[in-house]
């Protein structure tokens, strides 16, 4: 029993993460309805994000506000049993804010303010799932907040930078197998705020009149979480071995170095690609400190053994009318997440996106974007330290939409 106390401590430490090999790539309708890609192609005020150097390459001042309601449901299927089990997740919302700003036509400044959210996730499993000590809800939440500048060199190259402050919360939640005397088991919940700081850098070249040239970097950012919350509920005669109190830990978020093109075939149609480098080798252990320890709760340090890894990225966009848009794309991208580490909250696995989307002119000033994502995933693992051992699929389907002031 003591041994299985500490593990249900182990557990729950090592599953508490914002990302888990799973990356938010929703920052920008027209860019999201091109398979993400958007390094080379400043289109609109989303380049604050995918490149700063081509912000000072956008020829109007605007406005971009968009969201992406997410739905995935997950379905594990036990490898010892005929047990299954499946989430029922509520929708997810990333959503993106931008800004740009220059004072003058001619200025070779460009201001930037981007609002958006790289990192997150929301699963929750049907009560009394297999893995129900391993996880029943995970809730994971990061804001970036970016200000940036952006400087037109001449008239074939732009470089920008941008200052990020994140800021994010963690919500996980676990049963304990410990009983009481209705046979209900102990449950544990973990709560916490975070915030880190980073940086995103960026150099745009047109190359020529049809060719362009982006490269970017953006920083690791580690999550601090300094004063997290920890409940615990099991019986009366276990609550000394259980204190509720305070925990700190560190997440790492990775650095994305990315290079990317993009070609104008002709006046209507356009092509763009990106590849991403994800540093997710940051990622190796998960380390929980408890204020109060004993016996049953202990300090944990938890592998995780996380991949850098890479994602290709193509799309393009083609003009149908002078406001009509079409665009289509899709990506390909490899788990950083290695056999033997697969967890409940995100069973990651190589995966095909495939995007699509639509761009339609109102006047003079406003425009309007959507897209719809979906991907579908399958893995079949062993957990090393739970033993959880079985497979999950996994379909998210995402549809957006942006509303875009021109000034």
């Amino acid at each position: 029993m003591h041994k299985l106390l500490l593990l249900g401590i182990t557990l729950l430490a090592g599953n508490t993460v914002f990302s888990q090999g799973f990356q938010v790539n929703f920052q920008g309708q027209k860019q999201q309805g091109m398979g993400g890609a958007g390094n080379a192609l400043p289109v609109d005020a989303a380049s604050v994000f995918f490149n700063p150097g081509s912000v000072s390459f956008l020829k109007e001042n605007s406005v971009n506000i968009g969201f992406t309601p997410t739905f995935a449901n997950t379905l594990f299927e036990d490898a010892n049993s005929t047990s299954i089990g499946r989430t029922n997740s509520p929708m997810g919302t990333p959503f993106s804010a931008y800004a740009v700003y220059r004072k003058k036509e001619e200025s070779k400044f460009f201001f930037g303010l981007g609002i958006y959210t790289p990192f997150g996730s929301t699963i929750q499993y049907e009560d009394g799932w297999t893995g129900r000590f391993a996880l029943t809800k995970l809730q994971l939440k990061s804001i970036f907040i970016q200000p940036t500048l952006s400087y037109k060199l001449n008239d074939k190259i732009g470089i920008g930078a941008g200052f990020v402050c994140s800021i994010g919360n963690v919500n996980l939640q676990k049963d304990i197998p410990v009983q009481d005397a209705d046979g209900n088991y102990g449950h544990a919940e973990l709560d916490g705020k975070a915030s880190g700081f980073g940086y995103n850098v960026g150099l745009f070249v047109q190359a020529t009149e049809k060719l362009n040239i982006g490269l970017s970097y953006r920083s690791q950012v580690n999550m601090e979480v300094a004063e997290g919350t920890a409940t615990f509920t099991v019986p009366s005669s276990l609550s000394s071995n259980f204190p509720s109190g305070t925990f700190s830990s560190a997440l790492p978020l990775p650095q994305v170095a990315t290079l990317g093109l993009a070609y104008k075939l002709n006046d209507k149609l356009a092509f763009a690609l990106d590849v991403n480098y994800v540093g997710w080798k940051a990622y190796d252990t998960l380390d929980f400190d408890y204020a109060q320890n004993t016996a049953s709760l202990i300090d944990t340090k938890s592998a995780r053994n996380y991949k850098n890894t890479l994602a290709f990225r193509l799309g393009a966009n083609y003009a149908v009318t002078e406001k009509f848009d079409a665009r289509l794309g899709i990506a390909y991208g490899l788990t950083p997440v290695q056999n033997g580490y697969v967890t409940p909250e995100t069973p990651d696995a190589n995966r095909i996106n495939y995007t699509a989307g639509l761009g339609y002119k109102i006047g003079e000033h406003f425009q309007l974007d959507a897209s719809v994502f979906f991907t579908h995933l399958k893995r079949t693992d062993t957990n090393l330290e739970t033993n959880l051992s079985g497979t999950y699929t996994t379909n998210v389907i995402a549809p957006g939409l942006a509303i875009i002031y021109k000034f």
